[in-house]
């Protein structure tokens, strides 16, 4: 069983944040498809971007532990309805992902996440790595 899978909107940072927890090599490719790694599944930002795809979402989430919602702090909208969180029956954690970024907005970010249903949120930079040292603390992770 994976750890967790990442969702969030494309370009949110989902790709790299698994790169870096898994101590692989951070490389830049657009995620086509469902991407397993040793500890996680990582989700093209199309499959929560368009309600279509939700349903391939849900089917795969039986193969995690958790699941992990990303929000991109630049990003001043949110791809996840709210409540969205309760969809599974699996512990759901929130990762503000760009916090480094000049124009991050951490408190809107944080309102994306709450809305969704999400109560544990993890504020990440891949480029300082500030928070990452907790998050793979919560998931267990060496």
């Amino acid at each position: 069983m994976k750890k967790a899978m990442l969702i969030g909107k494309s370009g949110s940072g989902k790709t790299t944040l698994i790169q870096f927890l898994s101590s692989e090599e951070i490389r830049y490719n657009k995620t086509q498809a469902m991407e397993y790694y040793p500890d996680f599944i990582d989700t093209p930002g199309e499959y929560i971007e368009s309600r279509r795809y939700y349903s391939a979402i849900i089917s795969s989430v039986d193969q995690c532990q958790k699941i992990g919602l990303v929000q991109d702090a630049t990003d001043r909208g949110s791809v996840f309805p709210p409540n969205f969180a309760k969809t599974f029956n699996q512990e759901v954690f929130g990762v503000i992902s760009k916090i480094d970024k000049e124009n991050a907005d951490l408190e809107n970010a944080e309102k994306s996440l709450k809305r969704a249903g999400v109560n544990k949120i993890f504020k990440i930079s891949s480029i300082s790595q500030e928070g990452l040292k907790y998050l793979k603390k919560y998931l267990k992770i060496k």
